[in-house]
């Protein structure tokens, strides 16, 4: 197990965020998502787009965690993004009111695959967890690709499973299926 710990994700942190993010999807969605598409991903719109999260969240029930690895220097390694659900949460035809109000969506649990299966992922959902039952949520959602067997194995693993919502995505005319899953945050 790593020494590591989680925290709010800070204004200094919105590049590496995106350096990860890109650096993760480009290893472990490249089955998944056409090259082409995660070759011309744009770090710097990406970080524009985690700046916004981090420096001014819709609301203070969004949240952007980040992990930390702590050596002779500390890496940041991961991250996760969650806050109450909006469209992007919602399955095809599923009207706006389906997840209601105390439902929490995570958009985003990503470590960067160098620092894998060292502890970072486990903190991040245990961190959130606590946050997430503090802002008075009782259930989670979260969407992942159906070949992220890696993603689902590791939310099955703390309890997540199918809510029995499924799309696909279109991805330069290329649909890549998703499954939603959820968990009851009750104690």
């Amino acid at each position: 197990m790593a020494l590591g710990y989680v925290r709010p994700a800070r204004p200094e942190d919105v590049a590496e965020i995106a350096r990860i993010q890109l650096a993760t999807w480009r290893v472990a969605y490249r089955r998944m998502l056409p090259k082409h598409v995660l070759d011309n991903l744009d770090e710097a719109w990406l970080a524009r787009n985690w700046s916004a999260a981090v420096e001014a969240p819709p609301s203070e029930r969004h949240r952007v965690l980040v992990a930390v690895e702590q050596a002779e220097q500390s890496y940041l390694v991961g991250f996760a993004a969650s806050g109450p659900p909006d469209e992007q949460a919602l399955a095809p035809n599923e009207p706006a009111d389906a997840l209601g109000p105390n439902v929490v969506a995570i958009t985003d649990l990503l470590i960067e695959p160098r620092w894998g299966r060292r502890g970072h992922g486990s903190r991040l959902l245990a961190a959130a967890v606590d946050l997430w039952r503090s802002d008075g949520f009782d259930t989670a959602v979260a969407w992942t690709f159906d070949g992220d067997t890696a993603t689902r194995k590791f939310l099955a693993g703390a309890g997540w499973e199918p809510d029995g919502a499924a799309r696909a995505l279109d991805v330069d005319d290329m649909l890549v299926p998703q499954l939603r899953l959820h968990v009851s945050l009750e104690a």
